[in-house]
Parts: C-alpha cells; structure tokens; sequence
C-alpha cells in the first residue's frame, strides 16, 4: 500500500520559524500555525508573560480545554480569564522551580 506523500511547510509561530512536514493541504497547517500563534499572543498579552515557553504551555492548556469541552475558541479570553491564567503561571512557576 502507498502511503500518501508528505510535504515540508514553513510557518510561523510567535515569533519563531518552523519547517514542519506532514500529509495533506499546505493551506491546514498553516491555518493551524495561524491558530496557535494567535492564542499563544492572546496569551501572552492578557498575562504580560514574556517567556515563551511558559505561554505555550498556558496556550496548549487552554487550546487542550476548548477541546476537551468542545467549545469553540473564543478570540477574546473570557471575564476572570486573566486571573484564571496568572494563578496558572504561579503554578507552573513553582512547578518549574522544583524541578
């Protein structure tokens, strides 16, 4: 059986170029890197985070929460969000330090 054959994208994502390599549309991946560029910006504006691992976890988590859910993604972070984010980094900060 042939497997289908996959192509090298490049997009960006917060700043950062990725070469990323998988099967089907172009136009996807890109709309995906779009996406996670834009949360990870939300993110990072409604936290005043700077470091970007630490906005890539609080984007993956909540990106990870929509979709447990099956809500939709909400351009806007929601009333209470910003508090609900920065608690989240305190934890991962203390979650970082014991490491």
């Amino acid at each position: 059986m042939d497997r289908p054959s996959s192509h090298l994208v490049q997009v960006e994502i917060y700043g950062q170029s990725y070469n990323l390599r998988g099967e089907g549309a172009t136009a996807y991946l890109q709309e995906l890197a779009s996406f996670v560029d834009r949360r990870m910006r939300e993110v990072a504006e409604a936290t005043a985070t700077v470091d970007s691992l630490k906005v890539a976890i609080l984007a993956a988590l909540n990106i990870a929460d929509e979709s447990q859910r099956g809500r939709s993604p909400v351009v806007d972070v929601a009333p209470g969000g910003a508090d609900r984010l920065g608690r989240m980094i305190d934890t991962l900060d203390r979650c970082l330090a014991s490491a």
